[in-house]
């Protein structure tokens, strides 16, 4: 009879962790296949984790919608703030950056994260109506949704707080964090230049973004500067994306003569032309050199590792996460909330993706046998 009521309890245990609707670290590391330890490091931001269990790790929180959070402060027993991280990015190596910068801040300052995909604007206005509404309290908003005025004006509308991360300018309206994209894009363009490169290719990024036409505006006035001035068919529109790379790069390296570089606009594009190069037999840098821009692990993990203009891209989410939750207390408390504008320092990294041009590529080799 004991063994009954023991095996009854159990069930009824069971049955309450199934009828819940808030996933556990327990649920995110059976769809992650790793252990609840391995899923606490990542959360943690702790470095003994492969990349690509800390990739599986990322991607079922956001499909379970876990908030690290969540248990512990119903424990508690207090009120919990609670933060939508929205996002809309075709950049994987981004998006994981981004989002270790806020797990890792959310769990230092006890702030509820709930994490959402949007698939666009006819998606996204109905959502955030729906997240205010339903006891959302702010929201961490990264590109290109923090670029829209629309969106700002609409959480704005319904007194909510925001908070950008990395736009190509402040909005004026709430608080940002970003870098100086165009003096970024100036320098790299002006290393690039200091190489001996004049033939340099650009693939530009999401046409939506301020900080793409940010980092355009920046390689032209570093050309300009020097003296040169780009064939209109070595500046290649791209999105972000890793596809949208190969396609742009593939314009690029076949053309006669071909660039001796191409930058970039983010390491994705970056990764994707090297993979081109090295299609077409091309030696990275020997024949054609390639820089990028963000220094996501991605950029270090493949060969040559990209020398590339390194955003602080996990600094500057958990900065958003740390202005928010003091924002948020400040408010309850009866402070009156003001905007913040945060411009945090980007650096220049050299690794192996780039030299000066071979005699070859000073005389502009063509394709041609």
């Amino acid at each position: 009879m004991g063994n009954t009521q023991g095996n009854d309890m159990g069930a009824r245990r069971k049955g309450s962790r199934r009828g819940s609707s808030a996933p556990t670290i327990t649920d995110v590391a059976r769809e992650a296949n790793c252990s609840p330890m391995t899923v606490s490091r990542v959360i943690n931001g702790e470095a003994n984790v492969r990349e690509q269990t800390r990739e599986n790790v990322l991607e079922a929180i956001r499909k379970l919608n876990y908030s690290p959070n969540r248990a512990a402060r119903s424990l508690a027993g207090g009120e919990q703030l609670r933060i939508a991280l929205l996002f809309e990015n075709p950049s994987a190596s981004y998006l994981s950056e981004f989002l270790m910068g806020a797990l890792v801040e959310a769990n230092k300052d006890d702030v509820q994260l709930v994490v959402q995909s949007c698939e666009g604007l006819d998606d996204i206005r109905p959502l955030i109506r729906s997240l205010a509404t339903g006891g959302i309290q702010g929201f961490i908003l990264p590109p290109p949704l923090c670029d829209d005025q629309s969106i700002l004006d609409l959480i704005k509308e319904l007194d909510v707080i925001a908070i950008a991360v990395g736009p190509g300018v402040a909005s004026g309206i709430h608080s940002s964090v970003l870098i100086d994209d165009y003096q970024a894009a100036y320098d790299m363009t002006k290393h690039i230049i200091g190489l001996g490169h004049e033939r340099i290719g650009f693939i530009i990024g999401n046409p939506e973004q301020v900080s793409s036409g940010k980092r355009l505006d920046g390689y032209m006035a570093a050309m300009e500067d020097a003296g040169l001035k780009p064939a209109p068919e070595l500046i290649v529109q791209g999105r972000f994306s890793y596809r949208s790379g190969l396609q742009a790069s593939e314009r690029l390296l076949a053309l006669d003569p071909r660039p001796t570089a191409i930058f970039a606009s983010n390491d994705d594009m970056a990764a994707a032309t090297v993979a081109v190069a090295h299609r077409l037999q091309l030696d990275v840098p020997t024949d054609v050199s390639i820089c990028g821009f963000d220094d996501t692990d991605l950029a270090s993990s493949i060969w040559p590792e990209l020398t590339t203009i390194r955003q602080p891209i996990r600094e500057m989410t958990a900065w958003a996460v740390s202005a928010m939750a003091r924002a948020l207390r400040g408010r309850k408390s009866g402070s009156r909330v003001q905007s913040e504008d945060k411009t945090l320092p980007y650096k220049l990294i050299r690794r192996e993706s780039d030299a000066a041009p071979s005699l070859a590529q000073r005389g502009l080799r063509t394709n041609k046998p």
